[in-house]
């Protein structure tokens, strides 16, 4: 008898929703509720320079050149002394606007694509969007993200762009698949039978049946494309206005050879904080949806 039954009959015998049994799960994982913790605490530091409260005088130089931590300036100060936890502070912000942004987008589109694929699988529906997830997965990623910015020449929001031509694959391909399973289930077979509308049963009773997959899917995306801004800044393909994590690293390779840290320490520990965090929360929340794993 598993441990649910035994402490708890209800999420056994009473046939509560994935949800309920999800949630249950997940609040028994310590390190996915660490995770959620660590992303909470970013999240709080990106709405704080959304609203102004820090981060506002990242730009804002001083004379107090390459200073090391202090009361006035925690981390330091960089080579034209501007405060670099004002900075990093800031490239919080720009990491959670790059990936809010590519997620929603790159998985509204996966989803759409891989749901229209599954449900008409076999026909020239599905071969147009495989064609074109082989298309785009053949190509070298970073290249590929070169050639859109020479493209859009020097647009802020190619690298947006390119990461979101290309992520989506990978969740069009996992919703074609779940697609292709529930499409044979009985509720669609109902309704079909009460001639409700292809797009109706695609859109309103298949696809909400997939958005636990979605959800598990989009902090994967999230991660990548904070990860993914962080290398193209630091190539200078990136962030072109303001400041990113990517930059600072960027900037900290001169900084380093003159025996100066204070950038490279800040914008890797954030980054290392938060993809960890996040990647704790997205392992505890995909054991927690997936309906094979009972705890």
């Amino acid at each position: 008898m598993n441990t649910i039954t035994q402490t708890n009959p209800t999420l056994a015998e009473k046939g509560q929703s994935l949800w309920d049994r999800a949630w249950y799960k997940f609040k028994r994982d310590k390190m996915g509720i660490l995770g959620l913790i660590i992303v909470g605490f970013f999240l709080i530091l990106a709405a704080g320079v959304w609203l102004g409260l820090w981060g506002g005088n990242w730009s804002d130089t001083t004379d107090d050149l390459w200073q090391g931590p202090s009361w006035e300036h925690w981390f330091g100060t960089n080579v034209i002394g501007q405060d670099v936890l004002a900075r990093v502070l800031y490239g919080t912000k720009v990491a959670f606007e790059v990936g809010l942004v590519v997620t929603i987008l790159s998985t509204l589109l996966g989803a759409i694509l891989g749901a229209l694929a599954g449900f008409f699988s076999g026909t020239w529906v599905d071969a147009v969007v495989l064609w074109m997830m082989g298309v785009l997965d053949s190509i070298p990623f970073y290249l590929f993200v070169a050639a859109v910015a020479f493209a859009l020449k020097g647009n802020p929001y190619a690298m947006h762009i390119a990461m979101i031509s290309t992520f989506w694959t990978t969740t069009a391909r996992i919703i074609r698949g779940e697609v292709i399973k529930l499409k044979s289930q009985e509720f669609v077979e109902a309704a079909r039978s009460i001639g409700v509308k292809q797009a109706v049963i695609i859109f309103r009773h298949i696809l909400p049946n997939t958005t636990h997959i979605l959800l598990v899917q989009a902090t994967i995306t999230f991660v990548a494309a904070i990860k993914t801004e962080v290398i193209l800044s630091f190539l200078g393909l990136g962030v072109k206005d303001g400041i990113s994590w990517g930059l600072l690293i960027s900037e900290s390779t001169q900084d380093i050879l003159a025996g100066h840290f204070n950038n490279f320490i800040a914008a890797s520990s954030f980054l290392f904080l938060l993809v960890i965090g996040f990647n704790m929360f997205s392992d505890a929340l995909q054991d927690a949806l997936d309906p094979k794993k009972v705890s």
